[in-house]
């Protein structure tokens, strides 16, 4: 299947990438979490193999490709128990944006660093009273009379891997846009920006990256923070948000491909009777299920990735939502079939299952709840009336 809609570079790099990660493994990573500490050296060999930047232009130290290559690095790491959360933002999101509207000097000061790994970047956009409604976004931005640049106020929540990201893509409206139709603008705040604090959010989740609440208060950023054109309003901001649908596709769509292949091993080899417990069809056809809802949501990513690739921002964006839901789908039900499949096993630390049934749950609620992509479908694609 996959042979007919990936070409041979893509196959290629998928090979390759699957090799990095078997090398680390799921025993790496629950091994860092565990030890409070980061995917240092998986992150800084995926970068020494050009894996991180695949993405990005290669004039400043990028692969060339697109969200198709990146998508594909992130699937097969996960695959391998691995993932890297940060590819969704540092790259995806932020290098994306960075690389379509900023500034020369903002390409140049940026984009080699997260294509390298030597650099990270976070994104804010969710707020405590703005979650699924972006309208509602408060966090605001003013001119500063004195120097003629910014000065944000307002509160994030739930942003990944502020404390090693260098800086955060921070998503504001500018003062006069207090209404209720959004007009966003991006600033790159740097971490120690006087007056940008961050706390950590307890969370149930087990990941080496933690999440934030960052509090923004008077914090004051030269003119050229802004990201592009404050007037753009949601192109910029869709740049970023459909890479990000589809880079959390290929995480969700990983981890299942991860909890499949270990279900199927047990199913084949565990023995009860007389013949492996993966012969009765009460086993086996629930995770023939999973995999077919593992491959309609590969499929579904790769258009979506494809569409984003080629420039078409509004078919990508119907397309980057399907996928996400999909495979965010996908996910919860394989991972909830292969901890059943192991019966007690399947809750021993073990065989690690258990604890990615809340991580699966990550790709259905992030960065868009499957209730909200239902309404996207909806209203945008069956052009039904909004109840809201």
């Amino acid at each position: 299947m996959t042979s007919l809609i990936e070409t041979e570079e893509h196959r290629a790099l998928r090979d390759a990438v699957a090799a990095l990660g078997k090398r680390y493994g799921r025993e790496y990573f629950t091994r860092v979490t565990s030890e409070g500490k980061h995917t240092d050296e998986l992150w800084a060999e995926a970068a020494k193999l050009g894996y991180l930047g695949v993405n990005l232009p290669e004039e400043y130290g990028g692969g060339g490709g697109g969200i198709a290559e990146l998508s594909i690095v992130l699937e097969e790491l996960g695959a391998a128990g691995c993932p890297l959360l940060m590819l969704v933002v540092s790259p995806a999101i932020c290098g994306t944006v960075i690389a379509r509207f900023g500034t020369e000097e903002q390409k140049r000061q940026w984009l080699p660093g997260l294509a390298d790994g030597s650099r990270k970047m976070a994104f804010g956009i969710t707020e405590p009273d703005a979650g699924s409604n972006s309208h509602r976004i408060t966090t605001t931005a003013r001119r500063d009379p004195e120097t003629g640049g910014w000065i944000l106020n307002g509160r994030k929540v739930f942003v990944s891997g502020v404390d090693i990201a260098e800086a955060t893509l921070i998503v504001g409206r500018t003062e006069d846009a207090k209404t209720g139709k959004l007009k966003p603008c991006l600033f790159i705040v740097p971490r120690d920006t006087p007056g940008f604090a961050r706390n950590p959010i307890s969370m149930e989740l087990a990941a080496p990256e933690k999440q934030f609440e960052l509090v923004l208060d008077d914090v004051r950023l030269p003119a050229d923070a802004l990201v592009g054109d404050e007037d753009a309003g949601l192109l910029q901001l869709f740049a970023g948000l459909n890479p990000e649908r589809v880079m959390t596709a290929a995480f969700a769509l990983g981890m299942a491909r991860y909890a499949l292949e270990r279900a199927v091993e047990y199913a084949r080899d565990r023995q009860v009777w007389k013949v492996p417990v993966g012969a009765h069809q009460a086993i086996a056809h629930p995770l023939a299920q999973c995999h077919i809802d593992i491959e309609l949501a590969r499929l579904m990513m790769h258009k979506a990735a494809h569409l984003y690739d080629i420039g078409d921002d509004m078919g990508a964006g119907e397309a980057a939502n399907m996928a996400k839901y999909a495979a965010g789908e996908a996910a919860v039900r394989t991972v909830d079939q292969a901890v059943h499949t192991l019966g007690g096993n399947g809750l021993s630390t073990e065989y690690g299952l258990a604890s990615m049934i809340t991580a699966a749950r990550v790709a259905r609620i992030a960065p868009v709840s499957r209730e909200m992509i239902l309404n996207f479908v909806s209203h945008q694609s069956l052009g039904l009336p909004k109840s809201y």
